[in-house]
């Protein structure tokens, strides 16, 4: 027979291997899409509320004037000048879409978002609508390559014009009609076009490079085109949502609230205090 004070550990351990199974199974059939909403919070207000957010976007329209009049400055082809920029959360600002799933049980889906697209509430990101209106004071055109589907054309079109920006038409404006890969698409306009400079909240804005499946290979794409941002790729912030996201994921979009958490949860690198 074990010793009672062996006997004791091994019941104490149990129990607490026992307590942490039924926390574990607790926190998969209790949480939700609305505790999971929540996390939305920190991002969504710093967006919104902080000046910080207002003087990063600034800061990246700033430098994207001054990349492209030294762009201007040295061009010596045939070709018209082309900046190519991406929509959402690079000119125009959707949190509000993203504060009004705080508080709901549940995620982003195809229909809210087709909604949120129809009523063109979408406001400018600060220094959009000045940054794009100067390229086309100077000859060069804006081309819109978005990821919003065909179905939201109207919606989009109607938001960008009302928003003062330039070249909103059927030429420009290229939404997602067969696929997420924005590389045919840059293509399509670098056959008749000297692209400036992208801009965008995504790195598959930028280039074929970023299309990874995971973080790591994320940051590696990162660190062997680092001379190109702030020169030819222009950031802006989004710490919302993204295909980052996703990566976190592993591609399993399709995971449940309490996965997820964990998911995030376990990218995180967590200090430990002396004992």
């Amino acid at each position: 027979m074990l010793p009672l004070s062996f006997r004791a550990l091994a019941l104490s351990s149990a129990l607490f291997m026992g307590g942490f199974a039924f926390s574990a199974l607790a926190h998969e059939s209790d949480y939700s899409d609305k505790a999971l909403n929540e996390q939305l919070v920190m991002s969504t207000v710093w967006m919104q509320a902080s000046a910080e957010y207002k003087a990063l976007s600034y800061q990246a329209f700033n430098l994207a004037k001054m990349q492209f009049d030294h762009y201007l400055s040295q061009h010596t082809g045939s070709k018209k000048i082309a900046v190519v920029v991406d929509a959402d959360e690079t000119v125009i600002d959707n949190t509000a879409y993203q504060a009004w799933l705080i508080g709901k049980d549940f995620g982003y889906s195809n229909d809210s978002w087709q909604a949120w697209m129809d009523a063109a509430e979408a406001k400018a990101m600060p220094g959009a609508t000045e940054f794009l209106n100067y390229v086309a004071s100077k000859g060069g055109e804006v081309f819109y390559i978005t990821n919003r589907k065909e179905s939201g054309l109207d919606g989009t079109r109607k938001n960008l014009k009302a928003l003062g920006f330039p070249n909103i038409d059927d030429e420009h404006l290229m939404l997602n009609t067969s696929t997420s890969n924005k590389e045919p698409r840059r293509q399509k306009v670098a056959e008749n076009y000297d692209i400036a400079l992208f801009m965008g909240d995504n790195l598959n804005d930028f280039s074929n490079d970023f299309r990874t499946k995971g973080l790591a290979e994320s940051d590696a794409a990162v660190e062997k085109n680092k001379a190109l941002f702030g020169t030819i790729f222009i950031m802006l912030p989004n710490p919302a949502y993204g295909d980052w996201e996703g990566k976190v994921y592993e591609g399993n979009w399709g995971a449940s609230a309490a996965e997820k958490d964990q998911m995030r949860k376990s990218k995180l690198h967590v200090w430990q205090p002396a004992q």
